[in-house]
């Protein structure tokens, strides 16, 4: 009985002694639980721009503030103007008229990276420029060809590294529907095609996970053209922008900088017949992917999206 008293006793000397250790600030707090993201990067920002002119948005100066600053590492990627012309003959880029418009904005440390020949994209040499990039950007074109030129390469693998370092992935067009994960707009025969016949070219980059990507949705009428796409695949996210218009993703959540408006595809949302499918983000709103609610900017309350959806 003695010995049961003399150990109980120990146990509550200790945990008093615990508790004051912890008291002075002696014992650290246990670190909060990190939720892994459904859709965008643990790590790093996605910005992704619905095309046009971006002179005067503010979203190219966004990138560049995103990626630290003008004196960081920037690489630029024209590969969706095309690998061949309409003759079959490769395309030359030259790489200071590439950079130029980035050079313009202050940038002092920016690259080039170009290859038709995605063997070349799996070399050591080629993808070696991005181990120390702070952020990507991908021009505008086709997006096939930038899935012809770096699909599973060591290329692939290093622009994703650029995420899990913190850095900065964006691009506006064709850089913008290759963020996403499946390919939108990916048929060779055309932009026109929305899902495209071929196998290789059904997957984007994946880099902001189950979404699919469209562009130009004000300039070229194309509001309504994921709705198809999200009915075939309905466990992804529409996402259509417009023209001078970007989302900018950070985890589950975005937010929407620029001119004009973003069309959100989403098939959990219960609608009415006169509606569409799919309702309007507008600058400064701020969009939670995984709980599908717009998040009152600066507040974290989260209430459900309260614009009306377009009607037919």
């Amino acid at each position: 009985m003695r010995q049961r008293r003399l150990g109980l006793l120990a146990v509550i000397i200790l945990f008093a002694a615990a508790q004051s250790i912890a008291q002075r600030g002696q014992l650290p707090a246990p670190a909060p639980a990190t939720e892994v993201p459904e859709y965008g990067p643990a790590k790093g920002t996605l910005i992704i721009v619905g095309g046009g002119n971006l002179t005067g948005s503010g979203i190219n100066e966004k990138f560049i503030e995103l990626a630290g600053g003008p004196d960081k590492n920037f690489v630029i990627v024209p590969t969706a103007g095309g690998n061949r012309n309409a003759q079959g003959e490769l395309i030359a880029y030259d790489e200071q008229r590439i950079i130029a418009p980035w050079v313009k904005l202050g940038l002092k440390h920016v690259r080039m990276l170009h290859t038709p020949d995605p063997k070349v994209a799996d070399t050591e040499e080629f993808a070696r420029v991005l181990r120390d990039a702070n952020a990507v950007w991908f021009n505008g074109g086709r997006q096939w060809n930038i899935v012809d030129s770096y699909a599973n390469t060591l290329t692939y693998g290093e622009l994703h590294k650029v995420l899990e370092r913190g850095g900065v992935i964006g691009g506006s067009s064709a850089g913008a529907t290759i963020q996403g994960d499946y390919l939108v707009r990916g048929a060779v025969s055309g932009p026109d095609v929305m899902m495209t016949p071929e196998p290789n070219h059904e997957r984007a980059f994946k880099f902001l996970h189950r979404s699919a990507i469209d562009q130009h949705i004000n300039t070229r009428n194309r509001w309504d053209d994921l709705i198809p796409v999200i009915k075939k695949w309905p466990e992804l996210l529409g996402i259509g922008l417009s023209e001078s218009t970007a989302i900018i993703v950070r985890g589950d959540r975005f937010e929407v900088m620029g001119a004009w408006k973003v069309a959100e595809h989403d098939n959990t949302r219960v609608y009415q017949p006169w509606e569409k499918p799919y309702y309007v983000l507008s600058p400064g709103d701020v969009y939670n992917m995984k709980t599908r609610m717009i998040e009152k900017y600066g507040t974290g309350v989260l209430t459900p999206a309260t614009l009306t959806p377009a009607t037919k």
